[in-house]
């Protein structure tokens, strides 16, 4: 399951630019279906840049798709290296059928940049040291 938010003014569409967003709905995605798991409203944006793109990102941090009809570069960037793919759609895009459309891609084969997102927030296993595996082998004790 994937957690992914709307920009959306009314919860119907993406209508919002990722800077003066007041509202994002959370919704929880997997390929059986989704889930609104809440709505997070924010205070208006300031005139502060950089305080208007942390009060945005800080209520996305969880996610790791972020649906937006616009967002500025820094903030692009910002969120790209908080590991959320900002995905922007023309505004008025029906939050319904973005969710259909994610349900059917998560059930199919999803394309790669949507299966490298997925990995960015799964847990790496611990890679274990060649040279550990190969002396376990040679003593006998399988690692």
């Amino acid at each position: 399951m994937l957690k992914i938010a709307f920009a959306t003014s009314d919860g119907t569409a993406v209508d919002q630019h990722f800077g003066w967003c007041q509202r994002f709905d959370v919704y929880e995605v997997g390929p059986t279906g989704s889930r609104l798991l809440e709505r997070r409203l924010l205070d208006a944006a300031s005139d502060d840049e950089e305080g208007k793109i942390e009060s945005r990102l800080a209520a996305v941090l969880d996610c790791v798709i972020l649906n937006i009809s616009d967002i500025g570069g820094t903030a692009a960037a910002r969120v790209v290296k908080a590991k959320i793919h900002p995905v922007k759609v023309a505004k008025g895009t029906s939050v319904e059928d973005l969710l259909a459309r994610y349900i059917s891609t998560l059930a199919g084969t999803p394309p790669p940049w949507l299966r490298k997102v997925m990995r960015a927030r799964d847990p790496q296993p611990v890679e274990q040291s060649w040279t550990r595996s190969v002396a376990a082998v040679l003593k006998g004790d399988a690692a």
